[in-house]
């Protein structure tokens, strides 16, 4: 059986329970999250190489070393970065509060927030807030839960995806947050990934870092890095697959579903990225290796001058040859090709005619490609964005105030 991607969310897989409440950190909606597998599980996360981690991001790289995870929890409205030995206890606070509640070990509970930087959380409400997410969970909760870590985001990021895994149905589950600061190096602002397959948590982590590469950390909204960037994976096992623990057709099977799941929500967060009216999806193809080809598309899809040309409609080639050259990747430049929404625009170095009301229907679609063949090797990237608005501007300007 293929992998089948559907709208489902965390408390999808088996054995796992979600609760998304109000505790006030936020002027309106759900701003605090708790997910929880009922059974034991595995553990793995990547974390922000922001050099500024917020407080939750440490104390969450800490516990996650342990291999064993049985609950997240994630608020919105406030980031807890930046905030010194309050924010600490803060966090310290939380995981003891949510261990207590559900009676597991203080190692097995991860942290993560997103809001505001530099503010201390107000405990009084998030102490008010946990108590009712303790009481809230629910296996029909994913939906709650994915609602209250939103920030400027215009909708919740949720799919699901079930495979095959040594003749079991597994399943893996995700909510997800980003809309604006977005170009991540190891994970994207917020994600966590819920599956009932049994791997190790050495495999677990191999699997996430593999799968991570060509989603997560192919996405750019704004070229902006936050202090709070993680994605964390609980697997309890609860499908009844033999454990996966070493390298073989189970792992590449439970990697590539992995996978499926992390390129829709990186879709999702592109598409929703702040005053984004399209998908802007990077091509580079017959690159030197790579990396070099994901330097190249990065350096597209975070140039304001191609992302305001895609917002106009303006198929204005120049901008992305312009961003590719200055990337420093080895091409040729009478060789070079490039095409927008399949349009081919250059050929061979030189300009390909065609015909501008063809060229604006078609870049009027919510979904825009613009492919860069190098022509120096036989390495390709895909990196997903958006086009930059005027509202991106109105957004980020009044975010404080």
């Amino acid at each position: 059986m293929t992998d089948h991607l559907f709208a489902g969310g965390v408390t999808t897989p088996r054995g796992f329970q979600a609760a998304g409440v109000r505790c006030g950190l936020k002027e309106k909606g759900l701003d605090l999250a708790l997910v929880y597998s009922a059974a034991p599980a595995a553990a793995a996360a990547l974390f922000t190489s922001n050099l500024i981690q917020a407080a939750p991001v440490q104390v969450s790289k800490r516990n996650v070393q342990c291999g064993r995870g049985r609950a997240v929890v994630i608020n919105s409205g406030n980031a807890n970065a930046c905030t010194g030995e309050q924010g600490d206890r803060d966090v310290e606070e939380t995981l003891a509060l949510v261990a207590q509640g559900l009676h597991i070990d203080r190692e097995e509970v991860l942290v993560a927030s997103t809001g505001i930087i530099g503010k201390p959380l107000a405990m009084d409400k998030l102490r008010r807030g946990l108590a009712e997410a303790l009481a809230s969970l629910k296996e029909d909760g994913g939906d709650a839960a994915a609602h209250a870590i939103l920030t400027t985001d215009t909708t919740a990021k949720q799919v699901a995806v079930t495979f095959q895994l040594a003749g079991y149905k597994a399943c893996i589950g995700a909510m997800a947050k980003g809309s604006g600061m977005i170009n991540p190096n190891l994970a994207t602002m917020l994600c966590c990934l819920t599956t009932d397959a049994a791997v190790s948590s050495a495999l677990l982590d191999r699997s996430l870092r593999l799968a991570v590469d060509d989603s997560l950390n192919s996405l750019t909204v704004d070229g902006e890095m936050s202090t709070n960037d993680c994605v964390l994976l609980l697997a309890n096992g609860q499908c009844g697959n033999p454990v996966i623990d070493a390298v073989g057709p189970d792992f590449e099977a439970f990697t590539q579903a992995l996978r499926t799941v992390l390129q829709a929500v990186a879709r999702a967060i592109a598409m929703d990225g702040e005053g984004a009216t399209k998908l802007l999806l990077v091509r580079i193809i017959n690159a030197r290796d790579s990396e070099q080809a994901r330097r190249a598309a990065k350096a597209v899809a975070n140039s304001l001058l191609v992302k305001t040309a895609v917002f106009g409609r303006d198929p204005n080639w120049g901008r992305v040859l312009s961003a590719v050259g200055g990337s420093g990747v080895e091409l040729r430049p009478t060789r070079i090709a490039a095409s927008f929404a399949g349009i081919p625009v250059l050929a061979q170095g030189h300009p390909v005619p065609f015909d501008p009301a063809a060229m604006k229907a078609a870049l009027a679609e919510k979904e825009i490609v613009l492919s860069v063949d190098l022509a120096v090797g036989s390495a390709d990237a895909r990196v997903f964005s958006c086009d930059l608005s005027y509202d991106y501007v109105k957004i980020n300007a009044e975010y404080h105030t």
